[in-house]
């Protein structure tokens, strides 16, 4: 299964799923890869402020989607075991996150990795438990 369909059937990452169909994603992500995601799950979306969700979805706001989502995704496949603390990745949007490793724990800018490496077809998703914005 691919990153895509992985998520789908994961049953935790229902928000992103929306959000990727919604920007338009779906065909690239699913494509040959392979892809680094680090995946907001459910949870983080929730936590966003009241509509932030229901807001980026609508047709008008898709390009700040694709930019928000873009920022969630690296080129490549990076394994949990290939990130080193303070390490930076440039983003398929352009911009960089940084690793943090702190009390045997993975961060994503402020996000922590809840679950890793979740191998698919064209490449990994690693389950975060905040939405990342780019700045």
């Amino acid at each position: 299964m691919n990153i895509v369909e992985t998520a789908v059937n994961h049953g935790s990452f229902k928000t992103l799923v929306a959000a990727v169909t919604a920007a338009e994603l779906v065909e690239t992500l699913s494509g040959k890869g392979p892809f680094t995601v680090f995946a907001p799950l459910d949870d983080a979306f929730a936590a966003l402020p009241a509509g932030t969700v229901d807001s980026l979805v609508q047709p008008e706001n898709k390009a700040k989607l694709q930019s928000i989502l873009t920022y969630h995704v690296v080129a490549g496949k990076v394994l949990s075991t290939d990130l080193t603390d303070g390490m930076k990745a440039k983003t398929v949007n352009g911009a960089e996150i940084t690793i943090h490793l702190k009390d045997g724990k993975v961060f994503i800018n402020d996000a922590e990795v809840v679950v890793a490496d979740v191998q698919t077809d064209n490449g990994v998703i690693h389950a975060i438990n905040k939405v990342i914005m780019p700045a």
